[in-house]
């Protein structure tokens, strides 16, 4: 099946791609309207004038207006995906729908994106990098903020729910690890998996190095998925791990269709799942090389593999690495070590073997 064959077969069944403007580097957000009563709109386009335009003669072309949208449904944190949901909102009366654990970051965002950059500051200055690059992306971070916006939630939903609409059941499924939030929805009848984030065509979901929201704050030695920032109190996720595991649940989905939140339809998720698999083990392995040489920050093996990176993919690069380091750590054969607060990697000396969690 082609993408544009997934595209008519989707419409088929009541879901019309939106691509909505947005000024990152990523390009288009994929939206998606379900003509179904509730009318309901997945995702909306960050919070800017173009993009509310956009959605507005988008909607029009498919017969319908903003002020008749029944339901707007949120996947995930990210500005890009949930920056237009207040004024969707009120204007028409919609309720608002997210995962349950996401509600007090998108009801109380201003404050909880100042917390995020407090925590993202104190892990890059941890791993390594500069503090003039820290202070210069906490002043980029701040200027994205209006992207976003906060949202009263009036629907929570749980994971593992059935999210009823006249024509169709979609079950609600928890995939963290691109965010804390990431959360995809199942049509098992015409096995269609609307997923956002979770997995997209062209480009590896990037899994950040967020600060866990309230419910999933796993402490060190209790639960996979976060690791210790150097007291029990100060914590950071092990956000590569967790998304692998959320990418080994969605690959044992009957699925034929995946619409994500950037490009095309997927339509061999499975075939895709196990190159991203490989890809990141190859990525480990990199790294593995470049600690056995000699200990080196997070920042120093960025700079190893990318050369000079620009402010803006600082923070993304840390993740990066931070994430296949950690793949490194649960294999045994790498540690962290802290010197004066700062976080060098080392080799073990012992043998072992990357595996991917399933």
């Amino acid at each position: 099946m082609t993408p544009e064959e997934a595209l008519e077969r989707a419409r088929a069944a009541g879901i019309h791609r939106l691509r909505i403007p947005t000024p990152f580097a990523v390009g288009r957000v994929n939206c998606y309207l379900l003509d179904d009563q509730p009318l309901t709109l997945i995702d909306t386009g960050p919070n800017s004038g173009k993009s509310l335009d956009e959605l507005q003669h988008q909607l029009e072309r498919l017969g319908h207006a903003i002020e008749d949208l029944e339901l707007v449904v949120i996947t995930h944190q990210h500005i890009d995906h949930l920056g237009l949901v207040e004024i969707i909102a009120s204007r028409s009366g919609a309720e608002v729908a997210a995962i349950d654990v996401v509600v007090p970051f998108v009801e109380s965002y201003g404050t909880d994106t100042e917390r995020d950059d407090d925590f993202a500051a104190a892990l890059m200055l941890r791993y390594g990098i500069p503090e003039d690059l820290v202070t210069a992306l906490r002043s980029v971070s701040a200027s994205f903020r209006g992207w976003g916006a906060a949202a009263k939630v009036t629907r929570p939903l749980a994971d593992g729910e059935a999210l009823e609409l006249r024509d169709r059941s979609l079950e609600v499924q928890l995939r963290p690890g691109h965010s804390p939030s990431d959360t995809v929805f199942w049509d098992a009848e015409r096995r269609i998996l609307i997923c956002a984030d979770h997995l997209i065509a062209h480009i590896s979901s990037n899994p950040l190095l967020s600060r866990p929201l309230d419910g999933l704050n796993e402490a060190p030695g209790r639960r996979p998925g976060s690791a210790s920032l150097g007291s029990a109190s100060q914590e950071r996720p092990r956000a590569l791990v967790t998304y692998l595991r959320s990418l080994a649940r969605t690959r044992e989905l009957p699925a034929q269709i995946l619409l994500p939140g950037h490009g095309q339809p997927i339509t061999d998720h499975v075939r895709l799942i196990d190159e991203r698999f490989a890809l990141h083990r190859r990525r480990a392995t990199k790294l593995q090389g470049l600690i056995a040489e000699r200990p080196r920050t997070a920042y120093e093996l960025a700079q190893e593999l990318w050369g000079n990176i620009a402010v803006t993919q600082a923070f993304l690069t840390l993740s990066e690495v931070v994430g296949h380091v950690d793949l490194l750590i649960e294999a045994g054969v790498v540690r962290e070590t802290t010197d004066r607060g700062v976080v060098r990697f080392e080799a073990t000396g012992k043998e072992g073997e990357v595996t991917i969690p399933g």
